[in-house]
């Protein structure tokens, strides 16, 4: 190898190992690399996303940030919008079956995706493609032939189905096919990376496993750590409430960031800010001192992920709102004095109707319900106009509940079972 092109291997390795978990293998991709600069063609960088819900949030973009570096350094990025894997829904990290989404929906959501991911990555000098373009044309004797690739074994040895499974929770047949299916995207498009978060280690070993069955080099995995939401006690999901869009206002992403648990600060900023090593040092050491409210920090932290989506004006603007609310709030109102109200919650969730009513902050559920549609109440300075929403579960963090000039902090608790 050529001083040179010694010389640019490492310095791609060293760009592209800054925030990720795990590389599988560093050899590998170092070899990738090397016969990249010798014969002029990019690397093939795939990551795959379902579109089960509209929104790209700040845990998706965790791993569409590393694309961009892989981008940077002149690769080609493949972006597999999952129109057929998420008729399955990724079971990843679940404990029980996903509710399945319908061709319409997934359609729907997947129309809004390609725009977001504009707001990170480069377009056109992207590649785009859709799994239903080989899924559809699929029949069912190749898929059978797929499904011979590896054994139900093998796939029970994720921890999520072993887990299921042990606790005779039930796994449906079609979440199965799931990592068949994400590792069979690599083989159609020729992968020669995969990026996933650490829960995806499986399905992008399967990858490997299943190009090396059809005659093609082995991807290279790489893996990025998972995000919590903003409850700090689940990984960040649409599906749960607890997210950051990266398309959200400017100001309620502001808000949702100034919510999060003071022990994410420095997690945050790590996964979702373009923060330098330094000044990551320089973050954790102010926390470890204490000698400064973790507020002031967290407020960096919202105005830092406000520039990046929307712009500096934007942040600035963001931060005088929320300190606008806020200030209001203090002027009428003695923060330490608002009365907390303790809820048991049956489940992981509560509907949102029956938290106003057992708060005390509406009369019934249709008065809650008029509320909500009036836009009147907020959850830690986000407005909530959805009577539909779930609110999770917090990490023993009471939520600030107001709704006009009323005022309550809610912890909510799981409900030991009898």
């Amino acid at each position: 190898m050529s001083r040179d092109i010694e010389k640019e291997v490492a310095h791609q390795l060293d760009i592209i190992r800054r925030g990720t978990e795990e590389i599988i293998s560093e050899e590998e991709l170092a070899a990738k690399i090397k016969k990249s600069l010798e014969t002029g063609k990019p690397l093939r960088v795939k990551q795959g996303f379902d579109p089960t819900a509209p929104d790209i949030h700040l845990g998706h973009a965790v791993g569409i940030r590393k694309l961009r570096d892989f981008q940077n350094l002149g690769h080609k990025v493949v972006l597999i919008i999952g129109d057929y894997t998420a008729l399955i829904g990724d079971p990843s990290g679940r404990s029980k079956t996903r509710p399945r989404l319908s061709e319409e929906e997934v359609g729907q959501n997947a129309r809004t995706y390609i725009e977001q991911f504009s707001r990170i990555v480069d377009p056109d000098k992207s590649e785009i493609r859709y799994n239903g373009e080989w899924f559809s044309k699929m029949s069912f004797l190749e898929c059978l032939n797929l499904t011979g690739l590896t054994t139900v074994a093998r796939i029970l040895e994720r921890d999520d189905f072993e887990k299921r499974f042990k606790a005779e929770a039930p796994i449906g047949l079609h979440e199965l096919m799931y990592p068949i299916m994400q590792a069979y995207d690599s083989v159609a498009i020729e992968a020669d990376v995969e990026l996933g978060g650490t829960e995806q280690k499986f399905n992008l070993l399967l990858g490997r496993q299943m190009q090396q069955h059809k005659g093609q080099p082995p991807q290279v995995a790489v893996t990025v750590a998972i995000l919590e939401g903003i409850s700090g006690k689940d990984r960040m999901s649409k599906s749960l409430g607890n997210y950051v869009g990266i398309t959200d206002e400017p100001v309620d992403m502001y808000g949702k960031v100034m919510s999060i648990p003071d022990g994410l600060i420095l997690h945050y900023f790590r996964l979702a800010t373009e923060i330098d090593e330094t000044g990551l040092a320089e973050v954790d050491k102010t926390l470890k001192a204490g000698v400064e409210n973790p507020k002031n920090i967290k407020a960096r932290l919202a105005s830092e992920i406000v520039r990046m989506y929307h712009g500096q004006n934007a942040a600035e603007a963001s931060a005088l709102e929320f300190e606008k609310r806020f200030g209001q709030l203090r002027g009428t109102t003695d923060l330490d004095a608002v009365e907390t109200v303790t809820i048991e919650v049956a489940e992981d969730r509560i509907w949102i109707v029956n938290l106003l009513r057992e708060s005390g902050l509406a009369k019934s559920g249709g008065d809650a319900r008029r509320k909500i549609k009036a836009g009147a109440v907020r959850i830690d300075q986000e407005k909530v106009t959805d009577v539909d929403f779930e609110v999770p579960v917090g990490a023993g963090e009471p939520l600030l509940i107001s709704l006009g000039r009323q005022f309550k902090k809610i912890l909510l608790k799981k409900a030991k079972r009898p």
